[in-house]
């Protein structure tokens, strides 16, 4: 009893201190672990399963418009970054460069990718002769590298995983469409599978990518009231084109210069799963992300028969399409209660010699801890019901945070009041104007996450920080 006590007291309550709360799900989870690599991090099994299944839905929703993946290199030389001015003052702060090749100095520096706008387009150029060539709708899945001064795991290390798009389009209006529908794949994709609901909307241009035309964003919001930027699809016009000469011959034989689109997730969504659904006792996946949506714990394995039928159930439930293991270790039931709670893995199911007599086993969910007696025969429908309800489930607990923790606020003072007392989104009107937009950000520490694109019925027409004229409504709130 004291071990399986010792478990759960190893995770700090998020009430007390969200952050160590966090700090503390992913290392007890043994998500990730820490690397002489200051920034970097291991991600481990537990950690690269959800990975590895967020990346295999996100791929086929990807195919399902046309995407194809390819490959570029992992180093962009200098006089290819600079090509593009805006681009590279964004990136500059953040840039890891190579010097030396071997014991060698380079001729030119190298930098080591934190996006490969620059690389697609030096390949595009060549790529794209005539409008039959068009339009391009590549995506690849790598690692790129920002040097960045404080890390979070999964939120904010000097490399991550991610997947990022690069399109190339006739026209502007194809662009524009490949823009919105990524927004909207991305979008889908964490409500129906991570159970996260997200809002849709624009980047300020203050906030919009560097040399991005405009910027499509999804933001999610934190158990602790904080956003967080959870993809991005960006509309680069012709801008991009005209810097690297990526112009194609169209039907009318003349020269023009192709519209061009990017959009990207990474790793970070693992720290919004957690974020969004996780409790004091640790992980809480939704199904759909779930490597291990069954965990099978015996009870007094040492029976005979005992682990025979857990093994049992295993197939059945495998064979029905579920992802299920079971938990043989010498371990106490309660220590494995706890750490399948931990873990995250929304259902376990107990079964022992009298349950094994009755032709009974009892299933608990991780969300609600409610317990189902179960007939054995009836295992793979019940299961199949409930990883579905919890999905359901989870996805309308999240919204109704969200909803909860969503204010307005009509002029400066009720702003500054909210943001201090209240954490969450906070819609305000925007003049438009971009000092509002700093002032904003240096005296409350809020900032612009998105116009939205619903639910953006202005509040008044004034805006919030200097009261002159304004027709925008800007979500605002502290962020990742």
């Amino acid at each position: 009893m004291a071990k399986e006590k010792k478990l759960v007291e190893a995770i700090t309550s998020m009430d007390v201190d969200f952050a160590q709360w966090y700090t503390d799900v992913v290392k007890k989870a043994e998500l990730i672990d820490y690397t002489s690599v200051k920034g970097c991090m291991v991600i481990k099994p537990a950690g690269y399963a959800i990975w590895e299944l967020i990346q295999k839905q996100l791929d086929e929703r990807f195919k399902a418009t046309g995407v194809e993946n390819v490959y570029l290199p992992m180093f962009i030389p200098e006089s290819l970054l600079q090509k593009e001015k805006d681009h590279v003052e964004g990136f500059a702060p953040e840039v890891a460069w190579v010097t030396h090749g071997g014991l060698n100095p380079l001729q030119e520096r190298l930098c080591v990718r934190p996006t490969s706008e620059t690389l697609f387009c030096d390949f595009y150029k060549n790529e794209i002769q005539s409008y039959r060539d068009l339009p391009k709708v590549y995506n690849q899945w790598c690692s790129v590298v920002r040097w960045e001064k404080e890390t979070r795991p999964f939120l904010r290390s000097r490399e991550f995983l991610w997947q990022e798009g690069h399109t190339a389009h006739a026209t502007a209006e194809e662009a524009e469409e490949r823009t919105v529908q990524m927004l909207n794949v991305y979008a889908d994709f964490c409500e129906e599978v991570l159970a996260m609901p997200v809002i849709r909307g624009r980047k300020t241009d203050k906030e919009k990518f560097a040399g991005a035309e405009a910027t499509y964003t999804i933001e999610a919001l934190m158990h602790d009231g904080k956003a967080l930027q959870s993809g991005t699809s960006h509309n680069f016009g012709d801008g991009f084109a005209k810097a690297f000469g990526i112009q194609y011959t169209d039907k009318d034989n003349t020269l023009k210069y192709v519209h061009q689109t990017s959009w990207g997730m990474t790793t970070r969504l693992i720290g919004a799963i957690i974020m969004v659904h996780g409790d004091d006792s640790g992980l809480k996946l939704p199904p759909k992300a779930a490597p291990v949506q069954v965990m099978i714990i015996p009870i007094r394995q040492q029976q005979e028969g005992v682990l025979e039928k857990a093994d049992e159930l295993k197939k059945c439930l495998t064979d029905g399409g579920f992802r299920v293991k079971v938990d043989d270790s010498d371990k106490s039931p309660g220590w494995k209660f706890s750490e399948q709670e931990m873990r995250g893995i929304p259902l376990r199911v107990e079964i022992g010699p009298k349950d094994i007599e009755a032709e009974k086993c009892v299933i608990v969910r991780r969300d609600t801890r409610e317990k189902i007696e179960c007939n054995l025969g009836d295992l793979a429908q019940k299961v199949g019901e409930l990883l579905q309800q919890i999905q359901k489930d989870m996805y309308e607990t999240a919204k109704a945070h969200v909803q909860a923790h969503t204010y307005e606020a009509h002029d400066y003072e009720e702003f500054k009041k909210t943001v201090e007392e209240k954490p969450g989104f906070i819609k305000a009107m925007w003049c438009g104007d971009q000092s509002c937009e700093d002032k904003i950000k240096e005296e409350t520490s809020a900032t612009s996450r998105c116009m939205p694109f619903e639910g953006n019925e202005p509040i008044n027409n004034k805006c919030v920080c200097c009261g002159r004229p304004a027709d925008h409504l800007v979500l605002w709130g502290k962020a990742y």
